[in-house]
């Protein structure tokens, strides 16, 4: 099949090109040229896709196209372009209106559309809208169309360094601060999973909404295999959300926060939504322990590697209040 990868010289877009390329596909993929190599194998072309199609481009005749744009006007031009194409679409789970009731399907109600680009550097709220803008597009604009809206999406070359803290921390040892309650339910999703899984859809035809999300599991079960992963057997100490809050500890991501935690029950349904529904549609994953150790492998070996979350030196001292108020 001649697949068109509107991306893929980053992280997900490039596991899937590497992906197709690996099962024998004929893969172009498009870039600005400006964030890396694409996978060998695959055709580079080089296109800002803020200007008009090249005519060259647009002449051609693609099988498939698969595309992870944010950027309504950027989906709007390549959906004319290539309207009889099988188009996959990689959405996101922040485009559902509901965050906190747990385990929702892919007919959950979405946020409303953002027809028009916006800067998220200015509004990154509007991050949700404009995917459910360039959702539409593609649904209205082609006849054969996948939506895959992944949920956290972690592993080797992961640039927002999410997960890739917990790898390395736990590597490290000692006493470790725990991401909220142990028993919190969460997923996250290796992206060469569900590259794989994109492409095996496309050769099987496959159409319609899905989350792109791992098994639920306890988070505690995820630290856990996390560690098995990179060969470690750290104190992981579980203070809880209330005290983690009390500390002026940040969820989530940032200089200050502890990756993988969201507060509860407001962010239920962020981290645990269904899994079945896109099982049935073929998709399979990895153990977390498999993910762990090629994300730490592939950390050391990028010295450059995104990273967030708090400091060795501001996890110490959460943890000793900790200690101090248990004592």
């Amino acid at each position: 099949m001649r697949i068109l990868v509107l991306g893929g010289s980053v992280f997900l877009s490039k596991a899937t090109a590497a992906d197709a390329v690996a099962r024998g596909h004929d893969v172009t993929c498009v870039t600005r040229g400006r964030s890396g190599d694409v996978p060998s194998g695959a055709r580079h072309v080089v296109w800002d896709r803020g200007d008009d199609v090249p005519h060259d481009l647009a002449a051609e005749e693609f099988d498939a196209v698969v595309d992870v744009s944010r950027t309504p006007s950027h989906v709007r031009k390549a959906v004319a372009a290539w309207p009889g194409a099988h188009w996959v679409f990689a959405s996101t789970v922040n485009v559902y209106a509901d965050t906190s009731t747990p385990d929702p399907g892919p007919d959950s109600p979405l946020v409303e559309a953002i027809d028009e680009d916006t800067d998220l550097r200015e509004d990154p709220a509007a991050y949700g809208g404009m995917k459910v803008a360039c959702e539409r597009l593609v649904r209205d604009g082609v006849d054969r169309w996948m939506v895959v809206r992944p949920g956290l999406i972690v592993g080797p070359g992961d640039p927002s360094g999410r997960f890739t803290y917990w790898p390395e921390r736990l590597a490290e040892g000692g006493r470790v601060l725990g991401p909220g309650d142990p028993g919190d339910r969460a997923q996250v999703i290796d992206a060469r999973d569900i590259a794989e899984w994109v492409v095996r859809a496309v050769e099987a035809g496959t159409t319609g909404a899905y989350d792109g999300v791992g098994p639920v599991s306890p988070v505690g079960e995820i630290i856990e295999q996390t560690a098995i992963g990179v060969g470690a057997s750290p104190e992981v100490v579980w203070p809880g959300q209330e005290f983690l809050t009390d500390q002026g500890v940040e969820p989530w991501a940032g200089d200050g926060a502890l990756p993988l935690w969201l507060p509860r029950p407001e962010y239920d349904g962020m981290m645990t939504h269904r899994f079945d529904v896109s099982a049935a549609a073929g998709l399979t994953t990895r153990p977390y322990a498999d993910t762990a150790r090629d994300t730490l492998a592939w950390v050391r070996e990028t010295p450059d590697a995104v990273r967030t979350g708090m400091s060795r030196e501001r996890e110490a001292e959460v943890l000793d209040r900790w200690s101090r108020k248990a004592r």
